[in-house]
């Protein structure tokens, strides 16, 4: 009897490990562009725009927080 509950109750622990992240998977995150794409696209139209020194910084804050 004993054996069994211990049985049944690491069962169950390992049910909810195995399924846990499932449940915390945020599915809204991927309609937005990563990190990494937003820089590379910031990046890119401020080398268009031939921007430098502080207008290139004030350019890339708005612009990475806009996307």
């Amino acid at each position: 009897m004993r054996t069994t509950l211990i049985a049944f109750a690491a069962a169950a622990l390992a049910g909810l490990l195995t399924t846990g992240s499932a449940w915390a998977a945020d599915p809204a995150g991927k309609d937005k562009p990563s990190q990494q794409n937003r820089m590379k696209t910031c990046n890119a139209d401020a080398k268009a725009k031939s921007l430098k020194g502080d207008e290139r910084k004030a350019f890339m804050s708005s612009c990475l927080k806009s996307k």
